[in-house]
């Protein structure tokens, strides 16, 4: 007798092995220079958002596929002990990477970041997006209008979603993120409280996985509610090093992330900070 399991959140999208190496500089062409740290670590965009929607509480699928080698081996088992589901990430001996088919109930909603964007996207990729997530310089593609700044946003948002997502979230780093729904006119700008950054790499990753998991636990909070949540979320990520390293467990978060209440509009916890 076959059982059906369900997920929160399916990831489709990719598994890299990240190889960092730390410097006081970047070299000049042709130049050696001495780096003062090196380390090993596990990326990949589909993955990165996989992992953290996993470490908040959601049960997770991942749907990629790695290499039939050492570093394959050990991202499988990376996904394991995050408590993501493996079954459909597969292992080749080949370079190209294969595709999965599977059947994913109705209920499921659709996170499309278009990472790394093209100008000439297929219009079909913006249609089936329930929630349609880029950064400034991906929606500048896209556009062909420059986002460097919220107000910037605000116009690349509306043009977007007239390209037939369900709703747009602009993140613009620093300054929060911008919310545009279908059915509403005026975007919304999301703020994010001030931090000390020391690695910003892959917090455009946390902050899809975290709102990957709000959509799945909160499914009747508003967007932008879990557009603020999941800003805290990547606001944390930034201040440690590495990438999923770098991605924040719900034990170690403020309580006020996982109530019913909502967080303040100017982007500070209502009791507390992070």
């Amino acid at each position: 007798m076959m059982t059906e399991e369900v997920f929160d959140v399916m990831v489709v999208g990719s598994c890299m092995t990240d190889l960092v190496s730390q410097a006081v500089r970047l070299p000049k062409p042709g130049e050696t220079i001495h780096g003062h740290k090196f380390f090993i670590g596990f990326g990949g965009k589909g993955a990165n958002q996989c992992v953290q929607a996993a470490r908040l509480g959601a049960k997770t699928m991942m749907v990629g596929k790695v290499g039939k080698d050492f570093f394959g081996d050990n991202y499988i088992q990376n996904f394991k002990d995050s408590g993501v589901h493996t079954d459909f990430v597969g292992q080749t001996s080949e370079a190209a990477t294969g595709a999965a088919s599977i059947v994913v109930n109705d209920a499921v909603k659709t996170i499309f970041n278009p990472s790394p964007a093209i100008p000439d996207l297929d219009p079909d990729f913006y249609r089936v997006s329930d929630v349609f997530c880029c950064n400034e310089s991906e929606a500048e593609l896209l556009t062909g209008s420059s986002v460097a700044n919220v107000e910037e946003a605000y116009q690349a948002s509306q043009e977007l979603l007239k390209r037939g997502c369900g709703s747009v979230i602009i993140t613009l780093g620093s300054q929060g993120c911008v919310v545009l729904k279908a059915q509403e006119f005026t975007p919304k700008h999301i703020p994010t409280a001030a931090v000390t950054a020391v690695d910003t790499t892959g917090a455009g990753d946390s902050f899809i996985g975290a709102l990957a998991f709000y959509m799945a636990h909160y499914s009747t909070m508003p967007l932008e509610e879990m557009a603020c949540r999941a800003n805290h979320v990547a606001g944390v990520s930034v201040k440690v090093v590495g990438t999923q390293t770098s991605f924040p467990f719900k034990k170690h978060l403020p309580a006020e992330l996982f109530s019913e209440q909502h967080i303040s509009s100017n982007g500070q916890l209502r009791n507390g900070s992070y």
